[in-house]
């Protein structure tokens, strides 16, 4: 019995092969966008939470971060011409690139080199061209993506379409770990 039972199961198994991976799907990439959402980051030995605020223009950004309560702790727009940084204080701050503020808001992104100039594709799940898609959900969506050593996770997406906008990221690399969840997305 328990041979005809296992020849059974065999042949079972062999008329339902494993589904083949799903097809990747096309993501557009949007150069103009907002989003709101939360944000927490974490170095190993410093942390920080909040809200963020971002629109993007085809040549310029605008990160608006609030503390958990809501209250607006800095603002940092960035173009062609340099970056600037606003804090609650009235303080400001000037550098050549955005690169080099943003760490002011988010602890050890220096030292793990956070591209600033790549989160507009991560936070689309529109890898850019030298990426890596490692893994696809089942509708073909990347799951986890590894760019220039960062580990991108897509922990979930706003509805079922494969066109979806993540609703979910874990950015990480080393001790650097960054999550985002996006409660509103808006593209032109």
């Amino acid at each position: 019995m328990a041979i005809l039972t296992v020849g059974i199961l065999s042949t079972a198994c062999a008329f339902n092969p494993a589904a083949p991976p799903p097809d990747p799907v096309a993501r557009q990439t949007f150069d103009a966008f907002s989003l709101s959402g939360r944000l927490s980051a974490s170095d190993g030995k410093q942390s920080v939470s909040g809200r963020l605020e971002w629109e993007r223009r085809t040549e310029t950004d605008r990160w608006t971060v609030s503390s958990p309560l809501g209250q607006i702790v800095a603002q940092i727009d960035s173009g062609p011409d340099g970056a600037e940084v606003l804090f609650a204080n009235g303080e400001r701050r000037y550098a050549p690139q955005v690169a080099d503020l943003i760490p002011i808001l988010l602890p050890g992104a220096v030292e793990a080199g956070l591209p600033p100039e790549r989160l507009a594709a991560w936070v689309q799940a529109a890898p850019p061209g030298d990426a890596e898609v490692r893994t696809r959900d089942a509708r073909g969506r990347p799951a986890r993506l590894i760019d220039k050593g960062w580990i991108i996770d897509y922990l979930d997406y706003r509805d079922e379409s494969p066109e979806a906008i993540p609703r979910l990221v874990d950015i990480s690399r080393g001790e650097f770990r960054l999550r985002l969840v996006v409660d509103r997305w808006e593209a032109p």
